[in-house]
């Protein structure tokens, strides 16, 4: 198998899954999405789950290439988890609205959740890494909170309804973080 062609397969059906839904994925439209020849998805990805499998995968890569800098006290912390969901509102976003697209599939395909349910503890890991790495007083339930919050942001900042980001406070990223951190945490001592 061409990885390069796989690759671009994988992608087309992440733009695929974020225009259509997961009703538009077809191993039809990926190949259209892709420019390649139809029939070229089908070789790659035989099945329905397979493809889905794969863009999980793909997801799960992209996600893991986002920049997210050990932070070494809280200032760093609100920094990267700032920028984490900047890239969920911008560069991220068809990822994000793949995976979403994604979670709700897996409702349904117990293979697939299986795949998801890996990326999803993986973040939950890695937020409660971070938040010992800033020095923060970490507890199972504090570090879940966090990770649970950014979670709950991701589909407000997707549909971008300026009411509800409001609302949410999440307008304002920056702002929005560190509140998310004074509430869980408590603010920081003054210096």
């Amino acid at each position: 198998m061409n990885r390069d062609r796989r690759d671009r397969l994988r992608d087309a059906a992440i733009e695929v899954l974020a225009e259509a839904g997961g009703r538009g994925l077809t191993h039809r439209a990926v190949d259209a999405a892709a420019g390649v020849p139809a029939g070229t998805a089908k070789n790659y990805f035989p099945t329905r789950d397979a493809l889905l499998a794969a863009v999980a995968d793909r997801c799960a890569e992209l996600y893991g290439e986002v920049p997210r800098p050990a932070p070494a006290d809280r200032v760093g912390l609100a920094a990267m988890l700032r920028t984490l969901l900047e890239n969920v509102a911008g560069p991220g976003r068809a990822r994000m609205l793949a995976y979403l697209e994604l979670r709700a599939e897996a409702a349904r395909r117990p293979a697939l959740a299986v795949v998801l349910d890996a990326v999803a503890a993986a973040d939950f890991t890695a937020f409660e890494q971070a938040q010992r790495a800033a020095g923060l007083p970490v507890t199972p339930e504090r570090a879940a909170a966090v990770t649970l919050a950014l979670h709950a942001a991701v589909p407000h900042l997707l549909a971008g309804g300026p009411g509800t980001l409001a609302a949410a406070g999440l307008d304002d990223l920056g702002c929005f973080v560190r509140s998310l951190l004074d509430t869980v945490y408590g603010p920081p001592p003054a210096v």
